[in-house]
């Protein structure tokens, strides 16, 4: 319990040192396994050779790259030494990594290629305290860059190769160098400075502990059971402090990490080569499966599609009655399990043979999709949206939805395993305790409405050099505001009902939570993305981006030219589809009140991209929407 990240890691090593850890694609696109043994070898060369640079306890070393092999090795390397990184992904914009790599100072940091380097030579300017780069890609060769600045004294670029060359070397001189640099760590060492915009544009760096990350790995297997022999689809950008996380999780519990990508088609046949038993991911790429699925479906015959969508209601429906015996349901009023047990029993017992028909008829191909061994999904970075989470439980597929801020490190909460419970994020990790709070700071009881704050082992030590931020985040008594509306249940389940800062007030005074309005919105075959509008408003308004692919497979359906189709989407008769879709998913029937319709809404072509409209977990920036499409937003409510 007293180990931090690196410590840790050295002890898993030595248990499992033939053990695959890491799975990534060669130049076939074939994966090759790497074991904890050559893991832990190359990482002590990486370390040493940025000991031999001069970088040791207390400095920060930036980490500019994506999800791959060697963005573990530079981590713990650095980690090793007793430094901090500082991470970001390769969609950050140049002022972004300026500012960042400028505002902790850094001389040293990683970049992913090329494109990254040349990135970084077109700002140094404005990182004058950068001197050297050093590039992951092991296939990078200087004169793949443009920039003469490349051949500058003053920024010197190192390969991969290089800097563990140099490594072996020191070792030559001091083997036990590393390892002794390592036993002098604490759980108290700072491993990381994430800079998080969010959704409000403000940019702060989180500065979160070996301890902080820790407290959430020592306690992991209180809700999953994981173990040497599974693997983990990595597929998150791992600078984001949720892939990481699940990565130290992974590589500490002695199991193993397979490199994909978020993109449908080459995750899904990473699927059938690695067959993972675990993938961690946020609810836009659930979604896209749901979606993909349902698309492929449509795309079938009449007959088919007949069938899948039977069974499937008939899935969701034995699901919600198998919950409600087996005491799955939480208990924001207070329930009676004994009630619930007698009430669902035989209306379980009645779905049950349409669902295992539907599973050996339809379920079971689409499960097929996820390999042999899945285990389950975990989605966090984001709340999962209720069709989704009904959907991939109708099916069969277990997805256990968590929740946390970078500012936690991040996990809060997740469902249990062997008892997941539908409609929330499940409890909280016992590494710290939370309260719902109303407006004046009185905490609330159990199913009442307020904003949610975390205390605990897994709470940042505050934000880097904005000590006035950290104040605001984090009272005196250390309980940290998460900024989220939350509710929790009677028996401990918690559930987020949006941003405090996002809650639309109309002139009646009416007050709309948006996300649980976007969530049903989105659950549209026809809707890929959509912002609820209204604020000082007499009545809610929506900006949607239509679903390019089914909308024109509808308009083909439908006999219609589509021709130009930023144009088509303009038209009527996709304005009349978007209403019907929209007067169905925000109703009355689906728990909405009257005056939570959507009156008026403007169509755009999209899609909202990662670093403009949505931050880099994928989250609506609404700021920068109101800016972005302040015309179309007062034609709405004009």
């Amino acid at each position: 319990m007293s180990k931090n990240i690196t410590q840790t890691f050295a002890e898993v090593a030595e248990r499992l040192p033939s053990q695959p850890v890491q799975y990534s694609k060669d130049e076939t696109g074939e994966f090759q396994p790497v074991s904890f043994s050559q893991l832990y070898s190359e990482v002590e060369k990486m370390a040493a050779g940025l000991a031999s640079m001069g970088i040791g306890r207390n400095d920060l070393v930036g980490l500019i790259s994506e999800n791959r092999k060697e963005w573990l090795v530079a981590d713990l390397a650095v980690l090793s030494l007793g430094a901090a990184d500082v991470p970001r992904g390769n969609d950050s914009m140049p002022e972004e990594i300026a500012f960042i790599l400028g505002f902790t100072e850094v001389s040293t940091t990683f970049a992913e290629n090329a494109a990254q380097v040349e990135k970084l030579i077109s700002i140094q300017k404005d990182m004058p305290e950068l001197k050297r780069i050093i590039v992951l890609d092991q296939d990078f060769q200087l004169k793949e860059l443009k920039s003469k600045a490349a051949d500058r004294k003053s920024l010197e670029i190192l390969k991969y190769h290089e800097v563990i060359q140099a490594g072996e070397k020191f070792l030559q001189n001091d083997p036990d160098y590393v390892k002794k640099e390592v036993e002098k760590g604490s759980r108290e060492d700072l491993a990381t400075i994430i800079f998080t915009s969010g959704t409000t544009g403000e940019p702060k760096g989180v500065q979160l502990s070996h301890a902080n990350y820790m407290a959430q790995v020592d306690l992991i297997d209180t809700k999953i059971r994981i173990g040497a022999g599974d693997i983990w689809l990595a597929v998150l950008p791992v600078w984001h402090s949720f892939e990481r996380v699940m990565q130290y999780i992974a590589v500490l519990y002695g199991c193993s990490l397979a490199y994909s990508k978020p993109v449908g088609k080459i995750m899904l046949e990473d699927f059938q080569k690695v067959n993972p038993t675990w993938m961690a991911s946020v609810p836009r790429i659930w979604e896209a499966v749901r979606l993909g699925v349902i698309k492929s479906v449509n795309a079938g015959s009449k007959v088919k599609k007949s069938l899948f969508f039977f069974f499937l209601g008939v899935g969701k429906l034995y699901r919600y009655f198998h919950n409600m015996v087996f005491s799955r349901l939480p208990s924001f009023k207070r329930r009676s399990r004994i009630l619930d047990a007698l009430i669902g029993f035989i209306p379980m017992i009645f779905f049950l043979p349409g669902y295992l028909l539907g599973n050996l008829l339809v379920f079971k191909k689409i499960k097929a999709k996820l390999g042999t061994r899945f285990v389950a999904g975990i989605s966090g970075g984001g709340a999962l949206p209720s069709g989704v989470d009904k959907f991939f439980s109708a099916v069969g597929i277990l997805l256990l939805e968590g929740y946390g801020l970078t500012e936690t490190a991040p996990v809060v909460s997740v469902r249990t395993q062997w008892h997941p419970v539908t409609g929330s994020i499940g409890t909280k990790l016992e590494c710290c305790e939370i309260q719902v709070r109303d407006e004046a700071g009185n905490v609330l009881k159990p199913g009442k409405k307020g904003i949610l704050y975390v205390k605990g082992l897994n709470v940042m030590k505050g934000y880097y050099k904005r000590d006035e931020f950290t104040r605001k985040a984090i009272d005196e008594e250390g309980w940290f505001n998460t900024g989220d509306l939350a509710m929790i249940a009677h028996r401990g389940e918690i559930r987020i009902l949006g941003r405090a800062k996002d809650t639309i007030v109309l002139l009646g005074g009416e007050n709309v939570e948006p996300l649980p309005m976007e969530d049903k919105m989105r659950e549209s075959m026809y809707i890929s993305q959509v912002v609820a509008l209204g604020q000082d408003q007499k009545f809610l308004g929506a900006l949607i981006v239509p679903d390019e692919e089914n909308i024109r497979q509808w308009a083909k359906e439908q006999g219609l030219q589509v021709g130009d189709y930023g144009k088509f989407i303009k038209g009527p008769e996709v304005h009349d589809l978007i209403k019907s879709e929209l007067a169905e998913a925000v109703s009355t029937k689906n728990g909405f009140k009257t005056w939570e319709r959507i009156a008026r809404f403007g169509i755009i072509p999209g899609p909202f991209e990662v670093g403009k409209e949505l931050s880099g977990k994928q989250e609506i920036k609404r700021h920068v929407i109101y800016e972005m499409y302040n015309k179309e937003i007062n034609r709405i409510f004009a």
